[in-house]
């Protein structure tokens, strides 16, 4: 799941691709590519597309892109349960899609404009499978893992000899007090967060259990004084420019401000662990909701994005792993051989999938979650 796109309309995107450092130079189209028109509106994370790409989608098939961008996906769901958002394509997690699917939110997808599905890797989708029983509804955009974005030169000032591999490191009060004063963020993000504190109390991470949600509260709060913020996306450019020295975030959101701090040659050394104690991998789904104005585009843009060179671009872009097979070898080396990106079969072990919660449960982690944020 990942924030500088905001509101991210196809002229800044043109603007952007022009001037970006991560600027991948774009494929002919292909002859008979016919000329779609129309216009196709996108709902994604945060600096979660190669701008080059959008350009590139236009310039076969005549659909104009607009490109808006959310943070969060509490934020997502919301709009799209409601209906009538306007957008053709949003892309929530893997465990919002089911509440999606009960609420007929979103439309099956139609297989048959969808050349390329052949080509994802088997077991993501069997990842996908208790989410979208029978693909009908999704079809895997990126994955990644939660853990520890840090600065390194700047943590190893104030915990000399202390290996960032733990949750420890952001969730025991005494250790965060040490890394108060160089800036600590959180994730904005309810349901991530909960699970990853519920597996570093040893409980079961997809937990229904109330008492279970009252003790990751508890471990929250204690962290919550040496939290300078709560954010979805801002720690990227922060862990980037200095501005802080540890985040927990989204894997690919660090690789990318790891990137940025290299392109600036500001001496800022950014690493990102995922702890010993396990943390969860998620996958992003791209949907189109159920009043889509123009599903034809939406499933245009899909089957563009299925294409392996194509997604491999996205991977070089976002710094995440995709889900197409047939991609990983044009992904760029230094993301496909980074187990960060790409876990490693024995990494994969420590990993684990969030499920579905139903509203009654999701409202008690949402009140829980407005008092971690408010401190009280």
């Amino acid at each position: 799941m990942r924030g500088l796109f905001k509101a991210l309309g196809i002229a800044a995107a043109l603007a952007l691709a022009a001037c970006s450092p991560k600027k991948t130079e774009t494929a002919a189209a292909p002859a008979a590519a016919p000329k779609a028109g129309g216009e196709l509106h996108i709902y994604n994370w945060s600096d979660y597309i190669d701008p080059a790409l959008l350009t590139q989608f236009t310039k076969e098939t005549g659909i104009k892109v607009t490109y808006d961008t959310f943070d969060s996906n509490e934020v997502l769901e919301t709009k799209v349960l409601q209906g009538n958002t306007g957008y053709d394509l949003v892309v929530p997690s893997n465990h919002n899609v089911p509440r999606y699917i009960a609420a007929g939110a979103i439309q099956p997808l139609d297989k048959s404009q969808l050349p390329g599905l052949d080509k994802l890797a088997p077991d993501v989708m069997a990842h996908m499978a208790p989410f979208d029983p029978g693909a009908k509804y999704a079809v895997p955009y990126m994955q990644g893992t939660i853990g520890i974005g840090y600065n390194i030169d700047a943590v190893a000032k104030r915990l000399p000899g202390v290996k960032i591999d733990s949750w420890a490191v952001v969730f025991d009060p005494k250790t965060l007090a040490k890394l108060k004063d160089c800036g600590v963020y959180f994730l904005d993000a309810s349901e991530d967060m909960y699970a990853v504190a519920l597996n570093d109390l040893g409980k079961d991470p997809n937990s229904h259990v109330a008492a279970d949600y009252d003790a990751a509260t508890a471990l929250l709060m204690k962290a919550r004084p040496y939290v300078r913020k709560f954010h979805s996306s801002e720690y990227i450019d922060a862990l980037a420019n200095g501005d802080i020295c540890v985040a927990i975030g989204y894997s690919g959101d660090v690789l990318q401000a790891k990137a940025r701090a290299v392109e600036a040659k500001n001496k800022v050394r950014i690493a990102y662990s995922i702890p010993k104690e396990g943390s969860q991998v998620w996958f992003d789904l791209f949907t189109i909701p159920k009043d889509a104005p123009n599903p034809v585009a939406a499933h245009r843009f899909i089957a563009f994005m299925l294409r392996p060179e194509i997604i491999a671009k996205a991977s070089n872009f976002t710094q995440y792993a995709n889900a197409n097979s047939a991609a990983t070898a044009l992904v760029d080396p230094a993301i496909r051989d980074d187990p960060n990106a790409y876990p490693t079969p024995e990494l994969n072990k420590r990993l684990f999938v969030t499920t579905t919660k139903d509203q009654a449960l999701l409202r008690e982690v949402n009140r829980q979650w407005t008092k971690v944020l408010t401190g009280h």
